[in-house]
């Protein structure tokens, strides 16, 4: 695994200035790039492996309501 991925970044911090405990900056903008490419709805689950954050596993959902033939080939359907 990455060390960057895996090792808390010494220079992430709270608003307020504390050092954060857990996430570093890489997995910060990891969750921040998967959140963003979810779309209107989804999930985001957080895979967590000997206290380490392992994985980022996505979950697109689509509005049934508002179904249009062809529509999920598009984005790529559940990722």
């Amino acid at each position: 695994m990455n060390d960057k991925l895996s090792r808390t970044d010494s220079q992430s911090h709270t608003p307020d200035g504390k050092p954060l405990k857990f996430l570093g900056r890489p997995q910060i903008e990891m969750i921040d790039e998967a959140l963003a490419a979810l779309g209107p709805y989804g999930e985001l689950h957080l895979i967590l492996e000997k206290g380490r954050l392992r994985f980022v596993v996505t979950k697109t959902s689509h509005d049934a309501l508002k179904w249009e033939p062809g529509s999920l080939e598009s984005d790529g359907g559940t990722t």
